[in-house]
């Protein structure tokens, strides 16, 4: 449901309102929440974790035991999150607003009716005829708002891919396929690629397996997973695999640790729900509309009642005098209005790939005043792309535009034709079949992000990359390992029937280690003291635009020593991996989306923050940053000032940058008073390195400055700030199944520009609604003042209470709403976030 207005989250304020026992239980838990995840299974030899589990590491669990621990622990599965019944929906719509004003307006004229019916012999048909109208509208626009909020929620049930269907284990000595639900804590279980790991594992062997863990630490690079321990953090270490992550190439054996809710992702979306929210702005300031409107009808009805009572009427007439002015001002058009105008207003946002679940979301945007937007697939391509190379001593640009419209290099030179041979050949990535008629940009590709990369560089700039290998057959390789930091493979040589070609890539800097010579215009030259120099400023340069970069080199077998035929052997390497040519270099990001520089300068000029929260390198953050106008040109972080002046961090004074880059590891140690001095002091924020927790008490910090803020995100880990946030906008596209269920808005495009669109409708919705208020209440005056003279002078009554709604739901209601649907102007981008505290519907 809806969001709170920027209000503070004061432990000791809920927990008064809320009864202490429950809301302190939150509490604690949200503390617990906001702690990295603390488990120290990553720490344990594989004998310790053995005799933890009472597990067989190579037979398995026995089937009895596995059946006693699933009985004792339930299902591997995430517990659905408290539904509201259909009926409460539905009743909500029926009994909430303005519709209870209408509810009293009609059982007040049924009541009247009845006192005529009992009083008279042939009894006006009139109040009887305004009681059924009056209930209808309510019903009608009940039944009409209640469609609108069902058919989102259809389409949130067709996102159920959340849990893997099937798991690999291991049991009394056997491996067997299961459903994922009954794996249990101690299970061997085996992943490859392709695969979603089952439930969070404790890895005991991997061969060369890599996960994709941006769902959780949102790092866009598919992460190594060994059984070596490598970090305190368990986030950080390499023995550990995290339950819904996807297992993207090689495989892996591991132990079970934790299931269901009780994985980290399972308990950072559980805690999710105990989460408390509060109202929409919108909704707040129609009840307070609703409560000034029904204390000047219920004002001005009892004077006249009583002015009534004081000139002679009967009691009976002074009742239907009183009805008639409560109906007069009651604005029953204002409910349809506010209903069809938010709903057009969300139908308009479905066609440019905004999904609205919650209808009083689209104003809640409009008010939006800090946007702590995620980076990977939201303000980027979430594709890693060839940026640049760095060969014949110079920087190359490489096309990074999503349409591939971009500038291209000069393509002729010999040496970029042998870095393209290397990056082609040295590649396990293969396009998926099937996809001829699709753009190579935007082709599926099986294999590791990097290399799929440089796949679609390659292929776009030499032609197809599978008729390249199919005349340079591969007769042996080296993956890529932790250890080594290179990959290398020899083919059989196009242009040489007798010879073999070894190419290598990997680590910059352990390539260049192996070389003794580079290729400058095709020519082999000695790889001397200004070579090097030059490499390490290339290397430096790319690295500090928060590139990924990959060294090539090459080196021609000699005939004589290896024939063709010869048989190479790659774990008794018998073949040359020192003295060869270096080639080039290669970088890849993960590049902005062509239109996230506009919006953010739009949301800049309407008076947003954008705040970037992201898990990735903070030099990566930094870029993207700088790339999409998040940290504008010309502003520098405090690590910008201290190089320029040549003087150590220690040294600058915080308050002279604008800008801020804020580790994950640093805000860990802050106080909430340290982190709203930041907020506070700087206009330009980026926070890497940033688990799920702390994401949460960004949002929360944000919060206490006063500002309503929007969340952004698509992993289960971000389901607690996107509920705490004042609206949460979740990933149609890469998003899971919990994010969505918390969010009130799901960007079906997955594009941060998606946002501004959004945020110009919330704010044109707000200044129609205001256009229409006023509307509907200019005829109030006139509906009144007949009343007063028939009342006061006697003057024959020109319009009965029948006449007054036909009004009020004929002449103002089409006018009213063709003002709420009114075209956007131009500037209304422009002008600053409102304030809903001050900014009122009525606030004349």
């Amino acid at each position: 449901m809806g969001r709170g207005a920027g209000r503070e989250y004061s432990p000791a304020a809920t927990t008064s309102e809320n009864g202490g026992g429950k809301r302190k239980q939150k509490e604690k838990e949200l503390d617990e929440l906001k702690k990295e995840v603390n488990l120290d299974d990553h720490k344990l030899s594989l004998d310790e974790l053995g005799r933890k589990y009472q597990v067989d590491l190579s037979r398995g669990l026995t089937n009895a035991r596995a059946a006693e621990i699933l009985v004792q622990d339930g299902p591997n599965a995430l517990t659905p999150p408290p539904t509201t019944p259909e009926w409460v929906k539905f009743c909500r719509q029926l009994f909430g607003g303005f519709s209870i004003l209408l509810w009293i307006g009609a059982i007040l004229c049924f009541l009247a009716y009845g006192i005529q019916a009992a009083m008279e012999d042939e009894p006006s048909n009139d109040n009887l005829y305004l009681g059924v109208v009056l209930a209808a509208v309510v019903i009608v626009t009940g039944c009409f708002s209640y469609y609108q909020e069902a058919k989102s929620s259809k389409i949130m049930d067709s996102f159920k891919n959340m849990v893997p269907q099937q798991a690999l284990v291991i049991r009394e000595g056997e491996k067997i396929q299961i459903n994922a639900e009954n794996v249990v804590v101690g299970d061997l279980v085996e992943v490859k690629g392709g695969d979603r790991v089952p439930a969070d594992m404790r890895i005991i062997s991997s061969h060369g397996c890599k996960v994709d863990n941006s769902s959780l630490t949102g790092e866009s690079e598919p992460q190594t997973r060994s059984p070596e321990f490598t970090h305190e953090n368990p986030l950080e270490t390499r023995n550990i695999c995290f339950f819904s992550t996807n297992c993207v190439e090689g495989t892996a054996r591991g132990i079970v640790i934790s299931t269901g809710d009780r994985t980290v992702m399972g308990r950072i979306a559980s805690l999710a729900s105990g989460l408390e929210v509060g109202r929409t702005p919108i909704a707040m300031e129609i009840e307070h509309f609703i409560r000034l409107i029904t204390g000047v009808a219920v004002f001005l009805g009892l004077s006249f009642f009583i002015l009534s009572l004081i000139l002679g009427y009967t009691w009976l007439e002074a009742v239907i005098f009183l009805i008639g002015i409560i109906v007069a001002n009651v604005p029953e058009g204002l409910l349809a209005t506010v209903t069809v105008c938010l709903t057009l207003t969300a139908k308009r946002m479905a066609r440019k790939n905004c999904l609205v679940k919650n209808l009083e979301a689209v104003e809640t945007l409009g008010s939006t005043s800090t946007i702590c937007s995620d980076k990977t697939g939201t303000l980027t391509q979430n594709r890693m792309t060839v940026a640049h190379m760095w060969f014949d001593n110079q920087i190359h640009e490489a096309d990074t535009t999503e349409d591939q419209s971009g500038a291209t290099f000069d393509k002729r030179s010999p040496t970029w034709a042998a870095l393209a041979r290397i990056a082609g050949l040295c590649n396990r990535a293969v396009f998926k079949p099937g996809q001829e008629n699709i753009s190579i940009s935007k082709r599926d590709t099986a294999g590791d992000a990097s290399e799929s990369a440089l796949l679609k560089c390659i292929q776009l700039s030499c032609g197809s990359v599978k008729k390249m290998r199919d005349k340079n057959p591969k007769v042996t390789e080296i993956p890529f390992n932790s250890t080594n930091k290179y990959q290398l493979s020899i083919h059989e040589r196009e242009d040489d029937p007798q010879g073999y070609l070894l190419v290598m890539k990997g680590a910059p800097e352990r390539i260049l280690d192996r070389c003794s010579r580079i290729l400058v215009q095709g020519q082999e030259v000695p790889l001397d003291e200004e070579m090097r120099e030059a490499f390490q400023n290339a290397y430096l340069e790319l690295g500090g635009l928060g590139e990924r970069v990959l060294g090539f080199c090459h080196l021609y077998l000699p005939p004589d020593k290896f024939p063709r035929g010869f048989r190479f052997d790659a774990d008794e390497i018998n073949f040359p991996t020192t003295d060869l040519c270096f080639v080039g270099l290669m970088s890849m990001i993960d590049p902005p989306r062509a239109a996230v520089p506009d919006a953010v300068g739009k949301c800049r000029s309407a008076g947003i923050k954008v705040i970037m929260v992201t898990g990735d390198h903070p030099i990566t953050a930094k870029a993207i940053a700088k790339g999409v106008g998040i940290i504008s040109e010309g502003n520098e972080t405090v690590e910008d000032i201290a190089a320029r002046l040549n003087i150590p961090v220690s040294q600058v004074n915080p308050r002279e940058a604008k800008a801020c880059v804020v580790h994950g590891s640093d805000l860990k140690d802050m106080t909430s008073e340290q982190l709203d001095e930041i907020l506070k002091n700087h206009t330009e924020i980026v926070f890497a390195r940033t688990s799920p927790q702390q994401k949460l008490i960004i949002v929360e910090g944000c919060q206490r400055q006063g500002a309503i803020v929007a969340v952004t995100g698509d992993g289960v880990n971000d389901s607690p700030a996107l509920k705490k946030a004042d609206i949460g906008i979740a990933m149609g596209i890469a998003g899971s199944d919990v994010s969505k269920q918390a969010a009130d808005m799901i960007l079906l495009d997955d594009n941060f520009a998606s946002i501004v669109t959004g945020v110009e409708e919330g704010r044109l919705i707000f200044d129609n609604l205001k256009k229409s208020i006023a509307y509907t209440l200019t005829s109030n005056i006139p509906e009144i003042t007949p009343f007063l003279l028939f009342i006061i002078a006697n003057i024959p009554l020109p319009l009965g209470t029948v006449t007054i709604l036909c009004i009020d739901l004929g002449t103002d209601m089409v006018p009213a709403i063709s003002l709420a649907y009114e075209a956007a102007e131009s500037d209304i981008m422009k002008r600053q976030p409102r304030n809903p505290k001050t900014d009122k519907l009525v606030n004349e």
